[in-house]
């Protein structure tokens, strides 16, 4: 151990240490030590040679008390990525000398320990856990994540940074435990926080009849769909937007304090706490839509155009358009079978088997 970590020692010994099973007592000129099932009384000069022999222990007290983030929401983030309510600090040392792996979201984060105790991070997209180091883009600066959370991989913006979408292809090498919780931060705004506040039984939920009582201006016409026909519309909202294949937050509000939703609120590790802001506009947009007086229209479909239609909407919302090659003609969402639809079903003007829409 270092000179500076035995006198850090040595002066909390004055109020008592008992973390993680070490225990330092100062008792006029000496001092006791425990740990690992034995205890030994010392003087100052003997100090150092002691915890050296409980080096693990003493380098894991000075990491956390002099070193890792004291805001208690990052201190127990950091606790939790090394599992230490799992582990003893021998068996945790082992394993961070090897590298504890702990997912976040769309984020692999790996812990390590030198020999000082001193704990370094890599993180990482979790789709690019097998891939070599050589063949990742290495960021050091925690501030680059807010530059790599803007885009996804084919270079679209991302207006949900919880969406799971995170581009791949990067990693950020030796990061230190600031620099770790910073770079979440970019990537997931106030996640570590709220799952603090949620494991402390502190979560502060909006739920969405609250939140949509606060909206005004545009987005106060949110406020006139509500609860006539049941929270069904609220279900369809939390179906298309708050679940795990569209958001890596575990939804926690519901339609109101009483009220559960139907739909599933997902598995993320971290909380999400009321409608965020894209749901809010996208509900907007479906409350306009939904005033419509709906209309009888009658159209003429083979079972295999009515399968296909289905097909396209289900590529469509879950994103796998992209994914159907233009030689896979069997699919019902390929792009050759739609424009034959298209080209069939459709008169010059674009409309449906030629009946026009009535917005009377």
């Amino acid at each position: 151990m270092h000179d500076s970590q035995v006198a850090a020692v040595a002066e909390a010994a004055a109020d008592g240490i008992d973390f993680d099973g070490l225990r330092v007592r100062a008792d006029g000129d000496e001092y006791r030590v425990a740990a690992d099932g034995t205890e030994t009384t010392v003087d100052e000069d003997g100090l150092g040679s002691v915890l050296a022999e409980h080096a693990d222990y003493a380098t894991n007290w000075y990491f956390w008390h002099a070193t890792a983030p004291q805001a208690e929401p990052r201190w127990a983030y950091l606790r939790w990525l090394e599992r230490s309510d799992e582990l003893s600090v021998p068996e945790r040392y082992d394993a961070l000398r090897e590298g504890v792996t702990r997912s976040w979201g769309q984020l692999r984060i790996t812990a390590t320990v030198d020999e000082d105790g001193e704990r370094r991070y890599d993180l990482r997209n979790e789709d690019d856990a097998g891939v070599p180091d050589g063949e990742l883009t290495t960021y050091e600066d925690p501030q680059e994540a807010r530059s790599l959370a803007k885009r996804d991989d084919d270079g679209k913006y991302r207006p949900l940074k919880t969406a799971p979408t995170l581009r791949t292809g990067w990693r950020f090498a030796g990061l230190s435990a600031a620099g770790l919780v910073e770079a979440v931060d970019y990537f997931y705004p106030a996640t570590v926080a709220n799952w603090h506040r949620e494991r402390e039984g502190e979560l502060d939920v909006d739920h969405w009849r609250e939140t949509m009582e606060r909206q005004t201006g545009m987005f106060g016409l949110i406020k006139t769909w509500d609860r006539n026909e049941g929270h069904e519309h609220v279900d369809w909202v939390a179906e298309a937007c708050c679940v795990d294949s569209q958001c890596v937050k575990r939804r926690e509000w519901q339609y109101d304090e009483e009220t559960d939703l139907d739909v599933d609120g997902g598995d993320g590790h971290f909380p999400c706490r009321e409608p965020c802001s894209v749901v809010v506009s996208a509900a907007r947009k479906w409350t306009k839509l939904e005033a419509e007086e709906p209309q009888t229209y009658e159209f003429e479909l083979t079972p295999s155009e009515k399968e296909q239609i289905e097909a396209i909407i289900d590529a469509v919302a879950d994103g796998e358009t992209e994914a159907i090659r233009e030689a896979d003609v069997y699919e019902g969402a390929n792009r050759y079978r739609a424009r034959f639809l298209r080209a069939k079903l459709f008169d010059e003007d674009g409309d449906l088997a030629g009946v026009e829409t009535d917005r009377e």
